[in-house]
């Protein structure tokens, strides 16, 4: 599998971005904190404090521009920050990437004579953490959360189907839909009274990241808190780029369970088989996407992503197998990160899917 057209890797900058000072700093924290407490943090849930260090090591605001006090960094080391974390603990990831973007998205939608709000600021200044209620208008008209167009703004109203991180938010970004006119508005919600949730969603895979349903009960939203408004129609344009593509996590979590076969004897010939695979697969999919990103977006070689996002999702079953049967019965235990990680690879298979993802999925498993 290749993409094809790409003269330089961008697998290999993403790998070169490990000299960036923040990322040096991440990969430390992730190793001493973040890996040695994932099997209590899926136990016990991702704690509050956890997000405090985030926040002094500048991860909520690692996207914003340099004058907000953030780094401003670029597209690969971004992805480089997004494969440590989420080899060292896939819930405390979860939580972070649902924010992690938003920075950045902030600063791009400003124009030269936007007065931001208040609660944008304190986004750019990385001193807040956002969930996200965004996935749902994948589902209109069947479910999603409905915007109604009020003087001034906005309300919104209805029942959020998953937002991780659950009480650890001042705010969510929320994508609601007016049926009127089929208009997508995302804005900044600060967490209220009327935001309630009915407790934690029980899964049995990424069980500490804090995921519930969330109700929204018509929450008025001022035009200042809005970061956009587009049709549908552009928002499933743009939501193609954000399911179709395998991303920094899955290579993160790929690199960790690698890792940990080539510790184990008795499975060092399956990592051996498999690194080459997933490095292939992981220069593939990153190639394919920033040119899809250069083309605008959208179907631009659909049909090459998804067998990408696809392997990607292979890799993962085949390896953290191999994880669970090397470790025996002791790698059923909860104590024991071979069940951890084969959890953690099947949400993945499922995470932001689409029709077209989950028919591309089926169709390889049909062969």
């Amino acid at each position: 599998m290749t993409a094809g057209t790409t003269a330089t890797d961008p697998a290999a900058a993403v790998t070169a971005a490990d000299g960036h000072p923040l990322v040096v700093r991440v990969r430390e924290y992730a190793e001493t904190v973040l890996r040695p407490a994932a099997l209590r943090t899926d136990r016990d849930g991702v704690p509050a404090r956890r997000i405090s260090e985030l926040a002094a090591l500048g991860l909520l605001n690692h996207t914003a521009p340099v004058e907000f006090g953030g780094a401003g960094i670029d597209r690969n080391t971004d992805r480089r920050l997004h494969e440590i974390i989420s080899g060292a603990c896939f819930n405390t990831w979860l939580i972070w990437a649902q924010h992690a973007p938003m920075a950045g998205r902030i600063a791009e939608s400003r124009t030269p004579d936007t007065v931001l709000p208040e609660l944008a600021e304190r986004v750019l200044r990385g001193e807040v953490l956002l969930g996200a209620g965004v996935s749902d208008v994948r589902r209109y008209p069947e479910h999603y959360l409905r915007a109604r167009r009020s003087v001034g703004g906005w309300t919104f109203d209805g029942t959020i189907s998953w937002v991780s991180g659950w009480g650890l938010h001042a705010a969510l970004a929320l994508a609601a839909v007016d049926p009127e006119t089929e208009t997508v508005v995302t804005a900044l919600v600060p967490v209220g009274e009327r935001i309630t949730s009915a407790g934690p969603l029980p899964l049995s895979a990424v069980t500490g990241s804090r995921t519930a349903r969330v109700r929204i009960d018509q929450v008025f939203v001022p035009d200042s808190h809005v970061l956009l408004t587009h049709s549908l129609e552009r928002s499933r344009h743009l939501d193609i780029g954000v399911a179709s593509d395998a991303r920094g996590h899955h290579f993160g979590l790929a690199e960790t369970v690698l890792t940990e076969l080539e510790h184990t004897e008795s499975a060092r010939e399956v990592a051996r088989a498999w690194r080459p695979r997933v490095a292939e697969i992981r220069s593939t999919a990153y190639a394919l996407a920033d040119e899809s990103v250069a083309r605008g977006g959208g179907d631009h070689r659909l049909a090459e992503r998804l067998a990408a996002k696809v392997a990607s999702g292979e890799a993962l079953s085949v390896l953290t197998r191999a994880l669970l049967i090397a470790r025996a019965g002791r790698g059923l235990g909860t104590d024991d990160t071979a069940q951890l990680h084969a959890r953690s690879a099947l949400f993945v298979l499922v995470q932001g899917q689409t029709t077209d993802v989950r028919r591309a999925q089926l169709a390889r498993l049909a062969r």
